[in-house]
C-alpha cells in the first residue's frame, strides 16, 4: 500500500512547480510563513472560541481549529509528519495556482466570520485571510518597471499618429 502511494506522490512531485510565475523566493517563504503563523492564530482563536453555551460560537470555532489543521496540511506538511496523506495533499496544493490558492485560503477564513461574527474570530482569521492576500498578490504579477511602460505608451501614441497620419492623407 505504501508502494502505491509513494509513486502517486513521486509522479504528482515531477511536475514542473506551479512557483515559477515570476514570484521570487522570500515572497513565496513569506506566504508560507504566514499560513503557518494563521493556522497557529486560528487555532488558538478557535479554541477559545468554543468555550461558550452559543451553538454558532461553537460551530465557529471549530471551523477555525479545522482551518488550522487545513492551513498546517498544505503550508508545513512536516508538522503533519505522522498523517500518512500529508505530503501527497502538500504536493497537490503547490500545483494549484496563486489565485486559486488566494481564492481557497479566503474563503476558508470567512466562513467563520459568517458564522458567528465576534472579535475572536475576527482577529483570529485575520492572518489566514492574509495568506490569501499575499497568494493573490502573487497573482498579479511583478509590476512593470517604467522604461518598458513607457516604451509600450510610445509604441501607442505612434501608433495612433500613424492612423491619423493615413486618414488625413486619405481626405486630402
Amino acid at each position: 500500500m505504501s508502494g502505491a502511494g509513494g509513486t502517486a506522490v513521486a509522479s504528482v512531485s515531477s511536475a514542473p512547480p506551479e512557483q515559477e510565475e515570476g514570484v521570487t523566493w522570500w515572497y513565496r517563504w513569506l506566504c508560507r510563513l504566514s499560513g503557518v503563523l494563521g493556522a497557529v492564530s486560528c487555532a488558538i482563536s478557535g479554541l477559545f472560541t468554543c468555550i461558550t453555551v452559543h451553538p454558532l460560537n461553537i460551530a465557529a470555532g471549530v471551523w477555525m481549529i479545522l482551518n488550522a489543521f487545513v492551513l498546517l496540511l498544505c503550508e508545513a506538511p512536516f508538522c503533519c509528519q505522522f498523517i500518512e496523506f500529508a505530503n501527497m495533499v502538500a504536493a497537490k496544493v503547490d500545483q494549484l495556482r496563486s489565485w486559486q490558492k488566494a481564492v481557497f485560503y479566503c474563503g476558508m477564513a470567512v466562513v467563520p466570520i459568517v458564522i458567528s461574527l465576534t472579535l475572536t474570530t475576527l482577529l483570529g482569521n485575520a492572518i489566514a485571510f492574509a495568506t490569501g492576500v499575499l497568494y493573490g498578490l502573487s497573482a498579479l504579477g511583478k509590476k512593470g518597471d517604467a522604461i518598458s511602460y513607457a516604451r509600450i505608451q510610445q509604441q501607442k501614441q505612434q501608433a495612433d499618429e500613424e492612423k491619423l497620419t493615413d486618414t488625413l492623407e486619405g481626405e486630402l
